[in-house]
């Protein structure tokens, strides 16, 4: 992993193929690369859309190795939705295949001077590219089996649906699993606009041959990674509630703390909830033939997706996740699990941000377009949008844009990107991360449910203000650093109640890379990426008054609770104080 593939989609003559060492980029890997390339090279003020953009995909330092859990793939580039920098986060087989074809980066730059859609083929051998109008407008399961044709069964396919041709702000990159199923997505900020934009269709990946990437200290990499896995399966999330229910193991907590938003954030629970839990899904799959633990990518142990049949025992979906079952379930006031499982194919299909369109739907039903739990309606909905219908345009585009269009007052995004599964005003903590996340409302980018809400890494009182700074800076901090290794971020659970399993971590670093890294080590690079994205978005015209949440949250009650958000201005505007 030490050459970037550069591609100039809009060369003279057609796409030209270049290879560079790391240079000034050495030691950075996933989220830290991305965030640095587009820091650096993309102008801040370009179009989204434009030829100025980049788009950046890295595989994490410790992508391609036997390290478990390190599958993760970082998406990078100026974001169609927000406006700011992206870097959208995604499981499935790309990172290690990439990592070990020997890749720390592909960036994809220019655009075509033709509407030409072009596939990209990479592997031990080199680079093809072709252009292949066969492929337009063709849903990713499609598209993916008609890549198995042509390649056979042992690649990996990086693609976008119709909704990434249109160059929609809520189109993903869907990556293939294990399976070769278009699954798991870089799903937030319109990353599948930006390679839209750019006339890549798809990039096939082929390292049959290639072996994996070799450590400088391999017996104690072997050792490390031993202590590594052992210290995850012994933690209760990691090893027992996230296995036996995946990440929809939440719903029913959420809803029992009051911070599950239904009906577009109006309350904080929703009847219907126990229809769709993750114990309730769990136990349908498992009953239909499907499974209820399965991994995203190969190394995984914590196995926290599965496989959701229908109820005839036919593939319906791979096992919706927490956020994927909320957006489509308690904030459209739907506990249909079945519709549920059909949405998140269809947005796979369509390569769509699950938490962008259900939050989409919940705005829509809001400003009267469709009632309220009419699940079939969402359906029919989800379509215009793969169609482009002028409707499904603007749906396509966001919660943002459809409140916009429909006169919606109460639209939940922060630097317009749908706010995720977590009410701030019940998780005051996470509404901190979501106002200040340099990607818009993302739970990911400083998980502060973990300790609101499941008393991981301590305890802070989810309705008070009081301590919610301090631990969304530190989670946004770690986040960013974690990101960068490939590490996928569930490993956050372990890490911070165990600090022997954190010790691992960066063993497993040290005895890879020869390096002595240690805490503080973790630390700086989490600030240097966090610094490289805020600077990227101050020059991009950002200021203090984006890193709030909309008003609504300051002046509405929510119940059970009734509590509003009560983090002062000021003290958001400290977050990145350190």
């Amino acid at each position: 992993m030490d050459k970037i593939l550069r591609i100039d989609m809009g060369a003279e003559g057609g796409p030209r193929v270049s290879e560079e060492a790391l240079g000034a980029y050495a030691g950075f890997g996933g989220r830290a690369l991305t965030s640095a390339v587009v820091s650096k090279e993309v102008p801040p003020l370009c179009h989204p859309l434009g030829a100025e953009n980049k788009l950046v995909i890295a595989p994490g330092l410790l992508s391609g190795t036997i390290a478990s859990m390190s599958g993760r793939l970082s998406v990078g580039c100026k974001s169609p939705l927000t406006g700011g920098i992206k870097e959208a986060n995604s499981g499935g087989q790309g990172a290690q295949v990439l990592a070990r074809l020997g890749y720390a980066a592909i960036i994809l730059e220019g655009k075509p001077q033709n509407d030409d859609l072009y596939k990209i083929f990479i592997n031990a051998d080199g680079v093809k590219i072709s252009v292949d109008n066969s492929l337009r407008m063709l849903p990713n399961y499609d598209l993916v089996e008609k890549m198995k044709q042509q390649h056979g069964e042992k690649i990996t396919c990086l693609s976008i649906g119709p909704a990434g041709e249109m160059k929609m702000g809520a189109a993903t990159i869907a990556v293939t699993d294990m399976e070769l199923r278009p699954t798991r997505h870089a799903g937030r900020g319109g990353v599948g606009a930006v390679m839209g934009a750019k006339g890549v269709k798809v990039i096939v990946l082929d390292d049959t041959g290639v072996k994996m990437r070799p450590p400088k200290d391999p017996e104690k990499f072997k050792e490390a990674n031993k202590q590594w896995v052992e210290g995850l399966k012994k933690h209760p999330v990691t090893g027992q509630g996230l296995p036996a229910y995946g990440t929809n193991v939440l719903t029913n907590v959420l809803n029992e703390a009051g911070g599950y938003p239904t009906y577009n954030f109006k309350q904080g629970r929703f009847d219907g909830a126990a229809k769709i839990s993750g114990e309730t899904q769990a136990e349908t799959e498992t009953a239909r033939g499907g499974s209820a633990t399965h991994g995203c990518h190969r190394g995984c142990v914590i196995q926290c997706s599965g496989t959701y049949n229908d109820k005839d025992g036919h593939f319906l979906s791979k096992q919706p996740e927490y956020e994927t079952v909320w957006s489509h379930g308690g904030q459209c006031g739907n506990s249909d699990l079945d519709a549920i499982a059909q949405m998140d194919f269809i947005e796979d299909n369509y390569g769509l941000d699950t938490i962008e369109m259900g939050v989409t739907l919940g705005v829509a039903m809001e400003g009267g377009l469709l009632k309220w739990g009419d699940a079939q309606a969402a359906i029919s909905m989800l379509h215009e949008v793969g169609k482009g219908t002028p409707l499904g345009r603007i749906l396509g585009n966001g919660a943002a844009m459809t409140g916009r269009a429909f006169g919606v007052e109460r639209v939940p995004v922060v630097k317009g990107q749908a706010l995720p599964a977590y009410d701030p005003r019940a998780v005051q903590g996470i509404g901190v991360t979501y106002a200040t996340s340099t990607m818009g409302a993302d739970h990911t980018a400083g998980y502060a449910v973990a300790t609101n809400i499941l008393g991981v890494g301590g305890k802070v009182d989810p309705l008070k203000p009081e301590g919610q700074v301090e631990l969304s800076r530190n989670l946004q901090i770690a986040t960013a650093a974690v990101d960068s290794t490939g590490m996928c971020l569930f490993i956050a659970f372990a890490i911070m109640d165990q600090p022997e399993t954190f010790q691992a971590l960066l063993d497993l670093l040290n005895a890879f890379y020869g390096l002595n890294l240690n805490a503080d080590g973790v630390v700086e690079l989490g600030k240097t990426v966090l610094k490289m994205e805020r600077d990227f978005n101050a020059k991009a015209g950002f200021t203090s008054e984006h890193d709030r949440l909309p008003r609504f949250f300051k002046t509405e009650k929510v119940p059970p609770h009734d509590v509003v958000f009560e983090v002062k201005d000021e003290d958001l505007d400290k977050v990145f104080n350190w």
